[in-house]
């Protein structure tokens, strides 16, 4: 088996049938890791130990025939906001390096792992998860594996950079404007938002709690499908989970009939500010559906000023004594978002709650009408790590906080969103949005498994070092 690029449901597959031992796909992961990460910086901490014997674990349930679980062998890593047992949660930043090691794993983490998925350590991110580019000042940047001269994204860098890079088949991060879309579209591999509360966030290090999602990378839809539902159930830890009951477990085929799902372009807001290849592989996406129609979603920029608005005064108050204890110790970026946040009136703030239920509701509106809208995820492919500004509609404008101009009005409501992998000769991948309505993430999946059946859509390992 060619480890580098199997994915997880292979893997475990063979693990199961015992045609490879857990502990030697563990051993080629930390091989590649120790090969490949000087280059690509996505990893903060390596837990070797632990998931050798993890692994090990895995294989003698096997040898006395028992289901180690749906994940079995498979290896993984998680964005370094997430709790794990015996380390100390950085959540990117120097300051919480002086915490206490966290006392036991996420809710998220546990949940792979007992699905038999082996934890392989923690990934690099942008500081607090403020940022869409995972330049860290204190842990460096995350390379992007099409072109290591180019950023991942972020904030969930690390965990694109490692998919796509071929280091593990499956990451988990957090979503909070964009930050798994964003790096899973210049990282061109799949990354899922699902619907606000659907997954617990329990022992996840929060930025902003009215938007904070967590959610898979990973090569494959079958793959996404499979850790998402793994990942589904209430959680009493986690007060915004939902109590809604999971999905039935969604098999992916891939060659089912989507033609009742209405699936539409969406038009104004999305089109604006867009470069052209960025809207040019919507209309690849939507030519291989048979997609003619178009919506529009109703004040969407007013909802990205309101999401800035809500976001930073959150973030902000989050960090307040951090602030003033230790400024010094903030990647100076980071220090001065959180300190404009800071001093947002208070006025601001609830009317952009008051603005961001009257758009919630408009929004509802257009989903009586369709059940599937395509957008681009960002508006360039990935630019050069140090490269400050971007030309949008002739205009020179910031990278850092327009990287998720197409992501941050989806966020603002909850609205589950899929952001698939465009492919591209001689030229660095792009990513389309795949939204639904609340708890639609099935319909999603299953127009995204006909688009990988077609050949629309992919994630190979990159390696370019």
């Amino acid at each position: 088996m060619n480890f580098d690029s199997a994915d997880a449901m292979t893997i475990a597959a063979a693990v199961r049938e015992g045609n490879v031992s857990a502990v030697d796909v563990t051993k080629a992961a930390l091989a590649r890791i120790a090969t490949r990460n000087h280059q690509f910086n996505c990893f903060t901490t390596i837990t070797a130990e632990a998931a050798l014997a993890d692994a090990a674990r895995i294989d003698e349930e096997i040898a006395q025939g028992n289901n180690p679980g749906i994940l079995a062998g498979v290896p993984f890593a998680v964005k370094n906001l997430f709790d794990i047992a015996g380390l100390t949660t950085l959540a990117g930043s120097k300051i919480n390096a002086d915490n206490p090691p966290a006392t036991q794993d996420a809710t998220a983490v546990a949940k792979l792992r007992q699905a038999g998925a082996v934890l392989l350590g923690a990934l690099n991110m942008d500081e607090y998860a403020y940022g869409f580019v995972t330049e860290n000042s204190h842990y460096g940047a995350t390379h992007n594996p099409h072109d290591l001269q180019r950023v991942a994204g972020g904030s969930s860098g690390g965990s694109a950079a490692a998919v796509g890079g071929g280091l593990v088949p499956v990451t988990l991060g957090s979503d909070t404007n964009g930050s798994i879309r964003v790096p899973a579209a210049l990282c061109g591999v799949f990354g899922l938002k699902p619907t606000y509360g659907r997954l617990s966030r329990a022992g996840v290090a929060l930025f902003s709690s009215s938007f904070d999602h967590i959610g898979p990378f990973a090569r494959s839809v079958q793959d996404i499908a499979v850790v998402f539902d793994v990942l589904q159930g209430k959680d009493d830890r986690d007060p915004i989970c939902t109590k809604r009951p999971p999905m039935e477990t969604l098999h992916v085929t891939y060659h089912q009939d989507i033609s009742a799902i209405k699936i539409a372009i969406s038009t104004d807001y999305f089109t604006k500010s867009a470069q052209a290849e960025a809207l040019a592989a919507v209309q690849k996406v939507a030519d291989a559906l048979d997609v003619t129609e178009y919506v529009s979603i109703p004040e969407a920029d007013r909802a990205r000023a309101a999401a800035f608005v809500i976001t930073a005064s959150e973030g902000a108050n989050l960090h307040l004594d951090k602030l003033q204890r230790r400024p010094e110790d903030f990647d100076p970026a980071t220090r001065d978002r959180f300190l404009a946040g800071a001093l947002i009136p208070s006025s601001w703030y609830l009317q952009a709650q008051r603005f961001r239920r009257w758009y919630r509701d408009r929004v509802r509106e257009v989903f009586q009408n369709v059940d599937i809208i395509l957008a681009p995820t960002t508006p360039i492919s990935a630019p050069l790590i140090g490269q400050q500004t971007m030309i949008l509609d002739d205009e020179e404008i910031l990278i850092r906080p327009h990287l998720g101009l197409f992501t941050q009005p989806l966020s603002f409501i909850g609205l589950p969103v899929l952001s698939v992998p465009i492919q591209r000769p001689d030229a660095l991948p792009l990513g389309v949005q795949l939204i639904a309505a609340p708890y639609n993430e099935a319909l999603i999946l299953q127009v995204a498994a006909v688009l990988e059946a077609k050949g629309v859509i992919s994630a190979p390992v990159i390696f370019n070092g």
